[in-house]
């Protein structure tokens, strides 16, 4: 037998025996609890870590107990092997050219000095975030839910800096490119497109987070701010924004990061769907930064449940509760004061009075009524993108 037939054959048979249909495909919780890396990444503290090259790292679930995520503990995302491993500030600059009247090379002293300031705070999430939920696997990196963080972003906003380069009539797209290179030529370079629609005061070219420099492995020296967005628009190590009057074919925005293009987004791992559009704005999501899976909690004690909710920008308007499988719902407190694109802070008080295993579960709905579903009612997609299941925290009460 080969390889490649025992691994389905063995699929198959584990399929048989849960009860499920795989050709259908299925979600549940993703992975948590992973083992934290022994070694620290600089400017980081010790994470979940996937590969050194390119540097894959995830947050664990204690971080989301709060609104901001402190800088060594935000999570990292590359998508090609070579970074610099050195930038000269004094020489660096990010290029403006294309559909311009004047081609523009800006140092980064000069977008400080130059410019109106700008700061935005919002949430940072990876399309793949949540991966190890869906089942057959999902090709891409096994996330668990800590690949998102909420940070204060600071810098210049993208349309003053376009301004002053100033745009041609026929002018539709912008290009994006980074530093990142791929080990061989082969394989594309990481650039996304943007339409001039797509553009407001909130898209930023940031060069601070969380008051501090922007860490070495989350973009250093500058990066694109899109507050709404999945992480993939956001290029880290910005060199180069060109302008075109149209858009150009590119693996990162033709064949990554794409959903089905049907009113559920899914498909069936045997029958994938042939239009697909890319993913752009994020859905509304929960999850419960403390208590902590496997976790115990002692009998009548006073808990408080804490953790953190968001969406595309329209706001969170609830996050309900449960510790009773659903059967109930109780409001939580919610915490907003750090704008629209933020993580929104809950928290609920909880006393436990019966002994035993104890499910805690979180709903966010935002102020456009849309809800998490339950992770079981979450269609499949090949990409494993956009996984926003109800969070569930199995404790023990003793």
């Amino acid at each position: 037998m080969q390889r490649r037939e025992f691994f389905k054959t063995s699929i198959v048979a584990s399929a048989a025996i849960l009860g499920t249909n795989l050709s259908a495909g299925q979600t549940h919780q993703p992975k948590d609890g992973q083992k934290m890396s022994k070694m620290a990444f600089p400017e980081k503290r010790p994470m979940i870590t996937y590969s050194d090259r390119p540097p894959l790292l995830e947050s664990p679930r204690s971080v989301f107990a709060k609104g901001i995520t402190s800088n060594d503990d935000f999570f990292v995302r590359w998508h090609l092997p070579d970074i610099p491993t050195k930038i000269d500030l004094e020489s660096f600059t990010i290029k403006i050219d294309g559909l311009v009247d004047q081609v523009l090379n800006i140092t980064l002293k000069e977008l400080k000095n130059d410019f109106e300031q700008v700061e935005v705070t919002a949430v940072l999430q990876c399309g793949g975030n949540s991966r190890s939920a869906f089942t057959p696997i999902a090709g891409g990196i096994q996330w668990g839910s800590g690949a998102m963080g909420c940070a204060k972003w600071k810098g210049v906003r993208l349309s003053d800096l376009l301004n002053r380069a100033g745009l041609k009539k026929d002018a539709e797209w912008i290009g994006f490119n980074g530093l990142e290179k791929a080990a061989y030529y082969e394989t594309p370079n990481f650039v996304r497109e943007l339409e001039l629609t797509e553009l407001d005061d909130h898209v930023i070219v940031a060069y601070e987070m969380n008051g501090e420099d922007l860490p070495y492995l989350n973009g250093f020296p500058l990066r694109l701010v899109l507050p709404g967005y999945y992480s993939d628009s956001w290029v880290k190590m910005l060199s180069n924004i060109t302008v075109t009057n149209k858009y150009k074919s590119l693996f990162f925005m033709d064949t990554a990061y794409r959903v089905p293009d049907n009113e559920t987004e899914s498909e069936t791992p045997d029958h994938k769907f042939k239009k697909t559009k890319p993913i752009t704005f994020m859905n509304v999501k929960s999850i419960i930064g403390y208590p902590e899976n496997g976790m115990k909690l002692y009998h009548n004690a006073h808990i408080v449940i804490r953790g953190v909710a968001f969406d595309d920008g329209h706001g969170i308007r609830q996050v309900m509760i449960s510790t009773d499988e659903g059967k109930t719902w109780n409001e939580a407190l919610l915490k907003q004061e750090n704008g629209r694109y933020a993580f929104t802070e809950f928290r609920f008080t909880y006393k436990p009075t019966k002994y035993g295993k104890v499910s805690i579960m979180a709903k966010a709905i935002n102020r456009l009524g849309k809800e998490q579903p339950l992770s079981k009612d979450i269609l499949w997609n090949h990409g494993g993108y956009k996984y926003n299941g109800i969070d569930v925290v199995k404790v023990e009460v003793v």
